[in-house]
């Protein structure tokens, strides 16, 4: 839309001045809302420019809309989910038909019930759905003002929501006093307000001051005013027969309302004190706090003549700036009287946590009393996933506190809320605030743990990691036990000075004591430690016991997903397919359900990953485009190393070049991995020089604790065997042995078993290739299956036997073909070309024209999913997704769910 300055003003009878050139760019929103293509806008301007007066004539345009508004307070901006709460309270009946944990979500965030603290993902996702729902029955206009004001929660929710309407009967205005206060709201179209002109400011000043003013005044209001409607009335109403005051000017809009405050008597400025202390409007709560006061009906009245408060159905202001100024020139005693008498009728259990802020803005000294209650409002607040008002509640409390230790642990409570909240600037200068209160050894090394664990957060860094660590030493170890597992996991993806994981292995293994009985995440710790100090028969009993207790774990009632993925990483060192599957498909699901936002993009890229070790490539390529959807969802970036390593499993050299680019640079990028990939992908390709080219590089880096087997040493050995290098493949060889024995599965088995026919010059090759063949037949390991009957068809071709090998080749180059692994598929063509044996080439790809966002959808949907099931995946509404499936029926050439299924069977 771009940025509009341009004005006309309409005159009618019985309305204001409007801006009928603006009012129709609200209209370019409004209108395709009411069709199901919703829009959303972003109003901005100064103070006074007119833009909640143009929202709300837009509003009162709209026949037969449900017209939902919010709006910012400055001093409430840190209670959770305000100004989400003011939108939705009037349709929350509407979340009946929602999804379980959209519903629960809400309730949750609301107050209606205690439940699980929602992301602010799912709250967006819930906050969707809700408008959706009323939507369906009549469009909904949401006119969202002073946006910089509101509370963080609601002002990311709201951008989440705005971001996806497009299909849906909603219309979305937020107004904001400029675009660089409202972040979130970058991306929206802008509408900037500017100033009258002076023949518009003329006709504002004849239709709202019919009874006129001398021409000299009328040019002075026109010139200090300098277009702002706002200040053309104010100034056109205090002027006098001899002219403006002295203090008339531009930004002085203010202060006119401040100087008709204090020309009030006392009772009516107390009741304006009341007003502006209480933001919801709620006129019996302010006539119940004016009974307190003494104050009665003819005070409200007068208030209401000043000019500056609007009774009705709820009690406003004139004008924003008029809250602000009655609150700013209110006596510090006065306000804490208001505030007194506020807590004083408002509900303990309908309204807690509004009940303890008025409570800590009565009072100025130490008060434990108050400062217990502000930290029972911040635990509500944790529970509805409020961090930043978990961190304001906590830091108000540590203010009123007078025990000095207990101010420094309400003080770190809310540095680690800053941290939760994407604030580590903040949350290091409460720590620092702690810190200088000289607390006791205990909080002092709390204090350092949090200000390394808010600088690893920022950094992921090595330094940042070992000062982690170092910080950690000095607490009881049973404290840092995670700590110590996260610095530890994530240093092993990273290149180190050598012997480091080694040396803080034997560290952990000395200062932690095991606990009994063991958790999963203990097991998990100990194992990861054993891992790298001990051979494989020794450490591989410990590896076992540990994935056995997360599967156990993974179907429990209270199954905590966080750590499952590092869990994931032992099954395929174990070479255990199974548990690999198992436990990534538990995560994702629990991590799904309980709105795990940060830990699911991981969890489904490792699902991608254990899809695409088993062949099954087009199920990781959804996996990936999920985890995609999440990201974008929560305006993050992951590192693409699952879609590396689908690329070079497909085949696909340019893709896989692509990503690699993309990668270069990036701290923690395992180059085991790296390599290990670019190893598969020339293998695939038949560039076996290039592929143990690159395992060379990092081998002698592959860590003793890597078991590996099926990845990098399987590679490794095939590589050397047909570049004529066997000596370089023993030992590769004879640790995939040593795994196979103690850890005997189809996975390691049947690797020994190729390892042995690789490297084995004569005849006895074919017991091997038939014996991996046979274990790899009975497992989940489709591609491994299908790349040693390609392997085997190889060898037989070379040793003069092209019968056999054409049956061998032909099984490999059609299972191959099928599962999508295109390099290996078209290394086994080669082989049956050159026998004389005709290959069919590729069919097109039905799905090829096909977006990111439809191949998901319709394989979901081909899987039995419905609309909300999906909506919910993807973060957008069951009608976003019901246009999706148009758009690839029309593509596809099909009507409906069932030829789709068909289609993709």
């Amino acid at each position: 839309m771009g940025t509009v300055t341009r004005h006309r003003l309409a005159t009618r009878p019985g309305a204001f001045v409007a801006r009928e050139t603006e009012l129709g760019e609200i209209a370019s929103v409004t209108a395709p809302a009411g069709q199901g293509r919703g829009r959303a806008m972003l109003v901005v301007g100064d103070a006074g420019i007119g833009k909640s007066t143009l929202i709300g004539e837009a509003a009162s345009r709209l026949d037969g809309w449900q017209v939902l508004r919010a709006g910012g307070i400055e001093f409430e901006s840190e209670l959770p989910y305000s100004a989400l709460h003011q939108l939705c309270a009037p349709v929350l009946d509407h979340r009946a038909g929602l999804p379980a944990a959209q519903r629960n979500a809400l309730d949750t965030v609301f107050g209606l019930h205690a439940g699980v603290s929602p992301t602010p993902m799912l709250v967006g996702l819930s906050v969707l759905g809700l408008l959706s729902a009323v939507g369906r029955r009549r469009p909904v206009f949401c006119a969202v003002d002073d946006v910089q004001w509101i509370d963080a929660g609601s002002r990311q929710v709201l951008a989440f929501v705005a971001a996806r309407v497009a299909a849906e009967r909603v219309a979305m205005v937020f107004v904001a006093r400029d675009a660089a206060s409202v972040s979130e709201l970058g991306r929206l179209p802008a509408l900037t307000l500017g100033g009258l002109t002076d023949s518009e400011a003329l006709t504002l000043l004849r239709y709202r001051t019919p009874l006129g003013h001398e021409a000299a005044i009328v040019q002075r209001i026109l010139a200090e005013a300098a277009g702002n409607p706002l200040a053309l009335v104010e100034f056109a109403r205090d002027a006098g027969p001899f002219g403006l005051p002295a203090d008339a000017g531009h930004g002085a809009v203010e202060h006119r309302f401040v100087s008709r405050f204090r020309r009030l008597p006392t009772p009516a400025r107390s009741v304006l004190a009341l007003a502006a202390a209480e933001p919801t409007g709620d006129l019996v709560l302010l006539r119940r706090a004016m009974a307190i006061q003494g104050l009665d009906a003819s005070d409200l009245a007068a208030a209401e003549d000043s000019g500056l408060l609007v009774i009705g159905p709820r009690v406003h202001f004139h004008h924003p700036l008029a809250r602000s100024a009655v609150y700013r020139s209110t006596g510090a005693g006065t306000r804490r009287q208001a505030h007194a008498a506020l807590a004083a009728v408002t509900d303990v259990d309908a309204d807690p946590d509004r009940r303890a802020w008025h409570q800590a803005n009565a009072i100025t000294g130490p008060d434990e009393e108050t400062a217990a209650e502000l930290e029972r409002s911040a635990g509500r607040a944790q529970r509805r996933g409020g961090f930043a008002a978990v961190a304001a509640f906590l830091e108000r409390a540590a203010r009123l506190t007078p025990d000095r230790s207990r101010q420094v642990r309400r003080l770190l409570g809310a540095a680690r809320a800053r941290l939760s909240a994407g604030a580590p600037s903040t949350a290091r200068e409460l720590v620092g605030e702690a810190e200088r209160l000289q607390p006791d050894l205990a909080d002092r090394r709390a204090a350092r743990l949090l200000r390394a664990t808010i600088d690893y957060h920022v950094a992921r860094s090595i330094p940042a990691t070992i000062a982690l660590l170092d910080a950690a030493d000095v607490m009881a170890p049973d404290e840092v036990r995670e700590t110590y597992l996260e610095a530890f996991a994530s240093l092993m993806f990273s290149v180190d000075e050598p012997g480091r994981l080694r040396r803080l292995a034997l560290h952990i293994r000395e200062r932690v004591p095991q606990r009994q009985p063991p958790r999963p995440v203990d097991l998990l710790l100990q194992a990861l430690v054993e891992q790298n100090l001990r051979p494989a028969d020794e450490a591989i009993p410990l590896m076992r016991r540990t994935v056995d207790a997360f599967r156990e774990h993974a179907c429990t009632p209270d199954a905590d997903p966080w750590w499952m993925e590092r869990a994931c990483v032992l099954s395929v060192d174990l070479g255990d397919s199974d548990a690999m599957e198992e436990i990534v498909d538990r995560q994702v699901e629990l991590a799904r359900a309980q709105g795990a936002y940060a830990i699911l993009p991981h969890a489904l890229r490792f699902q991608a990953v254990a899809r695409t070790i088993v062949g099954r490539f087009a199920d990781a390529h959804v996996c990936i485009i999920e985890a995609r959807a999440v990201d974008e969802a929560a305006g993050t970036s992951n590192l693409v190393g699952s879609d590396l390593m689908l690329a070079a499993w497909s085949g696909d050299a340019d893709r896989f070049r692509e990503i690699q680019e993309r990668l270069r640079g990036w701290a923690g990028v395992n180059p085991a991995a790296l390599h290990y990939a670019n190893a598969v992908l020339c293998n695939g390709s038949g560039d076996h020089e290039a592929a143990l080219t690159a395992l060379l590089l990092v081998r002698d880096q592959h860590r003793l604790g890597s078991y590996a087997v099926t990845a990098f040493h399987h590679e490794l050995v095939e590589a050397a065997a047909y570049v004529g290098r066997p000596e370089e493949a023993e030992d590769s060889a004879e640790w995939i042995g040593d795994v196979a024995r103690v850890n005997p599965n189809a996975w390691t088995t049947g690797a020994h078993q190729l390892a042995c026919a690789l490297l084995d010059p004569g005849l006895g090759a074919q017991d091997h290739y038939r014996e991996a063949i046979s274990r790899f037949a009975g497992s989940r390991m489709r591609v491994h299956y299908a790349r040693a009957r390609l392997l085997y068809g190889e060898w037989l071709r070379r040793v003069g036997r092209r019968t056999e090998a054409r049956v061998e080749l032909r099984a490999a180059h059609h299972l191959l073909r099928t599962i999508g692994a295109r390099g290996f598929a078209a290394r086994a063509a080669r082989e049956l070309d050159a026998i004389g044996e005709p290959t069919l080439t590729d069919d097109a790809d039905p799905l090829a024209g096909l977006t990111a966002r439809e191949l998901l959808v319709a394989r979901k949907v081909a899987s039995g999913a419905g609309s909300k099931e999906v909506a919910a995946l993807l973060f957008v509404s069951p009608r976003t997704i019901d246009a999706h499936l148009r758009n690839l029926y029309r593509k596809l050439g099909i009507t409906s769910r069932r030829q789709l299924r068909e289609l993709l069977r």
